[in-house]
């Protein structure tokens, strides 16, 4: 069962690594996009009009399809001096009740996207700007966004309950805990062996 739930987890993990991947060259696009509305309203003088708005939802929504891959990373700010100084029986089933409020907050914003991604659909809204969007487009867009973050946080408990039930504490700690130095030196050495890669080839 455990082993399900960490190749559950993994899946999910690349499901949002590629939602990541996609916010990531969003926020390029955005950037090209204020980048061409300069030029052309101070070099041509023509703008879209509607820049404020569109790069506001690329924004929104490339926020919203990076928190997936963030939680799996544990690249997320935590606040846990008490915690990590804390022994292992009691700090795997504290990761277990901090991620169970996650689950809370998260699953109550993405009730509150899609009630407004309904009404906005139920009043045909628009936005305000001179190309007419339909809002449940970007609001459609970052929903989808929260509910992989809702997802991600339901995979990550199935599989730390089940650690822990089974008598794994180590699992979950490495799982739900805090990066440590260990951690951010492998990545580090992960990414020159990348770039060595890359070069040679």
């Amino acid at each position: 069962m455990l082993r399900f739930a960490t190749q559950l987890r993994r899946g999910a993990t690349a499901v949002a690594a590629f939602m990541a991947w996609v916010a990531g060259w969003n926020y390029v696009a955005c950037a090209l996009f204020i980048t061409g509305d300069i030029v052309g309203r101070n070099v041509f003088g023509v703008s879209s009009a509607a820049t404020v708005e569109i790069t506001g939802y690329m924004l929104a929504c490339g926020i919203a399809w990076a928190l997936a891959h963030t939680l799996a990373c544990r690249a997320h700010i935590r606040v846990d001096v008490l915690v990590t100084r804390m022994p292992l029986r009691l700090r795997a089933p504290l990761h277990l009740f901090s991620l169970a409020l996650l689950i809370a907050f998260a699953a109550f914003t993405a009730w509150v996207a899609w009630e407004l991604v309904d009404e906005s659909a139920l009043f045909d809204a628009h936005d305000n700007s001179a190309l007419r969007v339909p809002m449940v487009i970007p609001q459609g867009l970052w929903a989808v966004g929260i509910t992989a973050f809702l997802a991600m946080t339901l995979v990550l408990m199935l599989e730390g309950t089940l650690a822990l039930l089974l008598g794994q504490p180590e699992q979950l700690d490495r799982l739900l805990g805090s990066r440590t130095i260990d951690d951010e030196a492998e990545e580090a050495l992960e990414a020159v062996a990348m770039a060595r890669e890359g070069s040679t080839t």
